[in-house]
């Protein structure tokens, strides 16, 4: 999709976004508390192909550092302490969802990173060559389809991958980063990259 249809994406899924001649897009409502959902907030529905099982997870960031461990949302920690980032469940065809109130995010975190990484219990001996077509649909509130950003496919040796990331510029606008770097050692060397300590 061009530039232009990109940020019209972004204000009518709740975000703001620019292009780089520096026109911003028309101002957002207030968040609501942050503690309850918010009506204004965002849905990310990840689909792939490939039958390995996958963990879809998402760091509440400062550059390149999570906030805390409680800002790391996961299979064993479904939501931050404020409630602006949650995984759900997913509806076909989705396979994985990750539920954001990006104005309520805290005001310490500058980016928002979605990764994958290989469920190692379900499949101890894959790797991420099968994880192909992947993309994150964009949807409101009433879960009604936006539009879809692409990501990048997984490569033969690795078990987690850095999907992409929403990153908040120093105007308050958000902007969408492709990821696309992986890790051999799976979910557990890239969160030690973020600064979480893995006993």
């Amino acid at each position: 999709m061009s530039g232009g249809e990109l940020v019209d994406l972004l204000h009518r899924h709740g975000l703001r976004g620019r292009l780089g001649d520096g026109s911003p897009a028309p101002a957002q409502p207030p968040a609501v508390a942050p503690a309850a959902p918010s009506a204004d907030h965002s849905l990310l529905g990840m689909s792939w192909s490939g039958r390995v099982a996958l963990d879809v997870c998402a760091l509440v960031c400062r550059g390149n550092r999570v906030l805390g461990e409680d800002h790391f949302v996961f299979f064993n920690n479904s939501r931050t302490p404020d409630g602006s980032v949650q995984a759900v469940s997913a509806a076909p065809p989705d396979k994985a969802a990750i539920r954001v109130a990006f104005d309520a995010l805290p005001e310490a975190a500058d980016r928002l990173v979605l990764v994958a990484a290989v469920d190692p219990e379900v499949n101890p001996d894959a790797d991420l060559s099968g994880f192909t077509d992947a993309r994150i649909r964009l949807l409101d509130s009433g879960t009604s389809e936006l539009g879809h950003l692409e990501v990048s496919d997984g490569r033969r040796g690795e078990t987690a991958l850095v999907l992409g990331s929403f990153r908040r510029r120093p105007n308050g606008d958000w902007d969408f980063v492709v990821g696309g770097k992986g890790y051999p050692g799976g979910l557990e060397q890239l969160v030690q990259e973020y600064g979480i300590e893995v006993e």
